[in-house]
């Protein structure tokens, strides 16, 4: 697999990308806040089959972001286009080194990253805002809230769309990208 940015690359990149923002923007009040489902995190799986899924969900998750500053949903504001973005980026690295773990043929392990850096990371955005500073109690709600959110996005939403791009050999485009 090249690692250059070949102009298919970077057409996967950009479907991913623009798929994530528009179902973040369609979906705005799921996607922020507290208790925030964000149903695009199911794409967060496409990491698994490569570079262009990693890539492709963080710059949609960097999209989404600054359309949530622009909209006034995104409460947390510049912190969360950098901070919520390197989370994305990270948690896609660690789910790629997590591809080849299965449970029940399943990539259950690849599914745990998005929700853990997230449930962190986000957590402590929102306990920053919410709280003006660090405050253990806030940051534990707003990480578990976070975090079950996510789970239902990556570990429920987003394995069964790997299973479904597994099984319709879609997968192997994204690796061939």
């Amino acid at each position: 697999m090249s690692q250059k940015f070949s102009p298919r690359r970077m057409a996967y990149i950009a479907m991913i990308a623009a798929l994530y923002c528009a179902v973040s923007v369609c979906l705005l009040p799921l996607s922020f806040g507290a208790v925030q489902v964000r149903i695009a995190e199911a794409l967060t799986m496409t990491a698994i089959f490569g570079p262009v899924g990693i890539w492709g969900v963080t710059l949609g998750c960097a999209l989404t972001n600054a359309i949530g500053i622009m909209t006034g949903a995104n409460i947390i504001g510049v912190l969360d286009v950098l901070f919520g973005t390197a989370a994305t980026l990270l948690a896609g690295w660690m789910s790629y080194g997590l591809r080849g773990i299965r449970f029940w043929g399943l990539p259950i392990a690849a599914s745990l990253p998005p929700v853990l850096v997230n449930a962190v990371v986000i957590g402590g955005e929102l306990c920053y805002v919410i709280a003006g500073g660090w405050n253990p109690a806030v940051f534990w709600i707003n990480a578990g809230y976070v975090g079950v959110g996510q789970a239902l996005s990556c570990c429920v939403l987003g394995v069964g769309l790997a299973v479904l791009l597994e099984r319709k050999g879609l997968a192997a485009k994204f690796a061939q990208a």
